[in-house]
């Protein structure tokens, strides 16, 4: 099959196969299979030539596209859950209680983390006086991704009332020297738990509530990996929502 749009490319800037196998030095009758019937030329040759059309070589060459190569395991990954459920609150606890310097807690209500270790704005409060910078932002009930949310687990009103009580837990922390406290009504893809260069992140599935859906346990290994990747997702999240006055 001819490629027509390498030939519309050598017409427009007035190439002939003589002048562009000269330029790319190959034999023209390389570069008549090229056009008329459809051949790709060797990487080096095909880089070489779209440089010298000035083209992009896999807009002329799309097979020679290269897919990147997956890792089989991401060094940045600690641990794999099937579902929160599988997780004791210890995990949690353990890993807030390890941060010298950031908490960050990204979540509709995950009020599970109180219900199961009550002690846990007194956890806080102790990292906030040690020097530890803790933010948390739980969902605005009355916003509409939150309705929705309800909507699409099957869980009604129910996580409206969550969410009313998830503020209402932490609301004893407004105000704390070292705390913030915030309301948001983002969509909300992933619960996050950070602690310093770690973080547990419980995806959510459409349909599925939360405790039942994933969690991975990611430790920062370098920059611009996936830790960073819901670091900076946090971030934009903290920065639309509001804060929640002591």
């Amino acid at each position: 099959m001819p490629n027509e749009r390498l030939r519309a490319v050598m017409v427009s800037g007035g190439w002939t196969h003589a002048a562009l196998a000269n330029a790319v030095d190959v034999d023209p009758k390389s570069v008549e299979r090229w056009v008329n019937l459809g051949r790709t030329p060797r990487r080096p040759t095909a880089l070489k030539a779209a440089e010298t059309l000035g083209e992009d070589v896999h807009a002329r060459w799309p097979q020679l596209r290269q897919a990147k190569a997956a890792r089989a395991v991401s060094p940045e990954l600690v641990a794999l859950y099937d579902q929160r459920a599988d997780l004791p609150v210890s995990v949690f606890v353990d890993l807030l209680s390890q941060a010298r310097q950031q908490i960050d807690v990204l979540v509709y209500a995950a009020v599970f983390l109180h219900e199961a270790y009550p002690r846990l704005n007194e956890l806080l409060r102790g990292k906030a006086e040690a020097g530890c910078v803790v933010r948390i932002a739980v969902g605005d009930a009355d916003s509409v991704n939150v309705q929705q949310r309800g909507r699409e687990e099957r869980f009604g009103h129910g996580i409206e009332s969550r969410c009313r009580l998830a503020l209402m837990h932490y609301r004893p922390l407004a105000g704390v020297p070292g705390i913030e406290l915030r309301t948001h009504g983002t969509a909300l893809y992933n619960s996050l738990y950070r602690a310093d260069d770690q973080v547990l992140v419980n995806a959510h599935v459409w349909g599925v509530n939360a405790y039942r859906a994933p969690v991975w346990h990611l430790r920062r290994t370098g920059t611009g990996g996936m830790f960073d990747t819901y670091a900076e997702s946090f971030d934009a999240v903290w920065e639309t929502a509001r804060p929640v006055e002591g």
